[in-house]
């Protein structure tokens, strides 16, 4: 009899505690976040309340910590005090533009802190073992320093040929710096790191899960950027981590394929400058730039442009960015990306784009490696195919590049998706590149692309399964949380 009582009361009370909950969150959801998002998280609170409750205070709360806060403000200060005092430099390359370039280059500037600069270089790289063979010779042949920031950095056969190249470079006096993040190369920090640290390479984690000074406020907040820089003259950016591109599966369909750009001239001191950043935010060390920031030198004809996002900086940058691309837009638009989760503002003015008689094409792949993000991606198809974009599915593997090519003339390459996670959780980081040069290497690419892709029709989209429907459509509730 006692015992009944007892399991009833505490039915009762776990009964009560759910429907607090929900009343609570009723209110606090929708002041945090904004309408969509927050119709979503009140879906999952509604029918599981103390899982949802549980998820959002870890993922669903937007509050970085204050001291991560004071931290970004000070790297910010140091980075402007160092743009003074460099400024001589930046003039020198600023190229002079005319009209809508210039307009876009200081819309830029205003959302990342970052100039154009002229003088150039730029080597697109498409294949994964021509990438990890470029970086370790110009690894081999460093004199002062090697940066690397990776979202993954894989104790395979891949990273192990990383870690031997950083090993010889520090036996010849270079100083190594690398810094992961924390849930990406988990796997390396666990099992490598200790065996860098012998080596005298400096290793650090980004954004670590538990840190009672170093925690951002939000787990599923992670640095997303591949960067290399080696003595401050040659960097690296683009899509591509440190680990084989197979990432563990069998499966041909999930090989990944990726777009890096190799860099020389003034903009890799950009790439310097946002690594210089990283490391202060993760380490409160501020290393001493003397050779990190040699003095530039033109070895191209190239103007580009960095643009690092995240949650911390100018709210969702990057994604102002493309949908500005999109409305100045005039004949077209081609898009790469493995995940394709567009918010409102990107369906409308991509719509908005096709109204105005812009072809859009848009190039992902066959098969994804994510099952709730790929059933979301496809749940946005039938209005995109409605509206006349091109839906091209690639089947040379799962496509990693991440780019956008407009009308010829201009064009974004770097670790960006164009997804609700890329926009606003991750910190990203992409190249804006200027001219007819650049923008027609990466549309060659593209247009390999589309030769390994199949054209999706409306009527062929139409004949899929109810069950996929279903899956897809309840994937695409869960959007706006992805």
């Amino acid at each position: 009899m006692g015992s009944g009582v007892l399991n009833f009361d505490w039915f009762g009370l776990y009964y009560a505690s759910e429907w607090i909950i929900r009343i609570i969150m009723f209110f606090e959801v929708p002041r945090r976040r904004r309408p969509t998002a927050a119709t979503s998280w009140l879906m999952v609170i509604f029918f599981f309340p103390w899982f949802g409750f549980i998820l959002y205070l870890l993922i669903g709360a937007n509050r970085p910590s204050q001291l991560k806060l004071e931290l970004n403000r000070q790297r910010r200060q140091a980075f402007y005090e160092r743009k003074e005092r460099f400024a001589g430099y930046i003039n020198a390359f600023r190229p002079k533009f005319d009209g809508e370039f210039q307009e876009l280059s200081d819309f830029v500037e205003k959302l990342g802190g970052m100039p154009v600069q002229d003088g150039n270089k730029l080597e697109l790289i498409t294949k994964s073992e021509r990438f990890i063979d470029r970086l370790i010779a110009d690894i081999n042949s460093a004199e002062h320093h090697v940066h690397l920031l990776f979202y993954i950095f894989e104790d395979d056969e891949i990273g192990r040929k990383v870690h031997e190249a950083l090993s010889l470079a520090k036996k010849r006096g270079v100083t190594c710096r690398v810094l992961v993040d924390a849930v990406g190369s988990r796997k390396m920090l666990a099992k490598a790191r200790s065996k860098l640290l012998k080596a005298g390479i400096k290793v650090y984690d980004a954004l670590p899960l538990i840190s009672w000074g170093r925690f951002l406020g939000r787990i599923d907040w992670r640095n997303h950027r591949k960067v290399a820089i080696v003595d401050g003259k040659i960097g690296y950016t683009g899509s591509q981590n440190l680990v084989h591109p197979s990432y563990g599966h069998s499966d041909p369909a999930l090989i990944w394929r990726d777009l890096v750009v190799r860099v020389t001239g003034p903009a890799v001191l950009q790439l310097q400058s946002l690594f210089w950043g990283n490391w202060f935010m993760e380490t409160g060390e501020m290393f001493n730039t003397t050779g990190c920031f040699p003095a530039p030198r033109a070895h191209g004809e190239i103007p580009v442009q960095v643009l690092q996002s995240g949650p911390i900086y100018a709210p969702r940058n990057y994604q102002r960015l493309v949908l500005s691309a999109l409305y100045c837009a005039r004949r077209q638009v081609t898009i790469t990306t493995p995940y394709f989760v567009p918010g409102g503002g990107l369906l409308q003015a991509i719509e908005i784009a096709r109204k105005r008689g812009v072809e859009v094409r848009l190039i992902v792949p066959k098969k994804s490696d994510q099952f709730l993000a790929g059933n979301a991606a496809r749940s946005y198809f039938d209005e995109l195919l409605k509206w006349g974009v091109k839906v091209y599915r690639f089947t040379g593997g799962l496509l990693h590049a991440k780019s956008m090519e407009i009308d010829g003339r201009f064009c974004f390459i770097g670790s960006s998706n164009f997804d609700i996670r890329s926009f606003r959780l991750d910190f990203e980081l992409d190249l804006i590149c200027y001219g007819t040069d650049a923008t027609a290497d990466l549309l060659k690419r593209q247009e390999n692309y589309i030769g390994q892709s199949e054209l999706l029709t409306q009527e062929q989209w139409s004949k899929r399964s109810a069950p996929r429907r279903m899956i897809e459509n309840m994937a695409k509730l869960f959007s706006p949380l992805l």
